[in-house]
């Protein structure tokens, strides 16, 4: 893994190269080259045409701080810290974010995306554990069913239904809505690990699908290459590599069989110079690679192993619609 990490230090932009450092080489935060990085990071086109965005709507301000996250800036940036407080003031009492604050079907009356969305984008800036976010984690996981899982939401008092695109194999849960819940567990240092966690995650492995031309989608869209657009229906593609990117964040174990299965097929997937070439977005490769080698090195040798049964996924065949 290190050759390829030093393969990613040739990248021109100052924000991969400090996460690269940082999360993949372990150099510690008073090393001169990160220091330097870290400085001229705010000088980045990327991060500077950011700083500048006015978020339309609720919803692009949520995206708007993770893409932030992404690119290595914190709460304790100035206008990460506005942006943020913008967020908090949405928060109703009960923990959760207005339904309607989103591009969504009104016919609902609940939906764990509202929560579990902005918590991934102020998890991503380091407030995972403000004392706002822990009371949005409180509700979220109040909304999980039985076996752990998260609904699609509430229609007129009922469950709302669960198209084919979205289905948990084996569960009667939404696969959107627990992907989106993990990822904002992930982000917390405690909640990470944790039974609800590990649970949306062995849930999520138990999918058997290799859609290769889905591998990217989450990077795509942090670094504005692909929209944003739906809102249940953000989580339409089976990406793996965001999949692996969730799993490896709550402690799974390298040796689970579906774990060391999915390693061997992105594995097959590397260039001859150790990287991963984004199906879509070739400039995002390096990105890309960054997402997976962090992946990879953050599975535990000793880490929880799921028993759930892995099942083949059968989608509809009608069209996916944009909620």
């Amino acid at each position: 893994m290190t050759g390829s990490a030093w393969l990613l230090l040739c990248d021109s932009s100052p924000a991969l190269r400090c996460r690269v450092l940082s999360d993949l080489l372990g150099v510690p935060s008073d090393d001169p080259e990160l220091v330097d990085l870290t400085a001229r990071r705010s000088e980045d086109p990327a991060v500077l045409a950011l700083l500048e965005v006015d978020p339309s709507d609720f919803q692009h301000l949520c995206l708007l701080l993770g893409r932030l996250g992404r690119l290595g800036l914190d709460r304790d940036h100035p206008r990460v810290a506005e942006l943020l407080e913008r967020v908090f003031e949405r928060q109703e009492d009960d923990g959760s974010f207005p339904l309607d604050a989103f591009r969504t079907d009104d016919r609902y009356s609940m939906i764990p995306l509202q929560a579990s969305v902005p918590l991934r984008a102020v998890g991503s800036v380091g407030a995972a554990t403000d004392p706002r976010s822990e009371k949005a984690y409180e509700w979220l996981l109040a909304q999980r069913v039985a076996d752990g899982s998260w609904p699609t939401g509430v229609v007129a008092g009922q469950p709302g239904s669960v198209p084919g695109y979205r289905r948990l194999p084996g569960s009667p849960g939404c696969r959107a809505n627990t992907e989106a819940a993990l990822a904002a567990l992930v982000l917390h240092p405690a909640r990470a690990g944790s039974e609800p966690a590990r649970r949306a995650a062995d849930l999520l492995l138990r999918r058997e699908t290799r859609d290769e031309w889905a591998l990217g989608t989450e990077v795509a869209r942090l670094h504005g290459r692909e929209r944003a657009t739906g809102f249940i229906s953000l989580h339409s593609r089976f990406d793996l590599a965001f999949v692996l990117d969730l799993v490896s964040r709550t402690g799974v174990s390298a040796q689970d069989s579906r774990v060391a299965d999915l390693v061997e097929f992105l594995d097959g997937l590397r260039g001859p110079a150790g990287l991963w070439e984004h199906p879509r977005h070739p400039d995002l490769s390096r990105w890309l690679t960054f997402d997976l080698l962090a992946s990879l090195g953050r599975l535990a040798a000793d880490g929880w192993s799921g028993e759930g049964p892995r099942l083949r996924f059968r989608p509809d065949t009608g069209p996916v619609k944009h909620h």
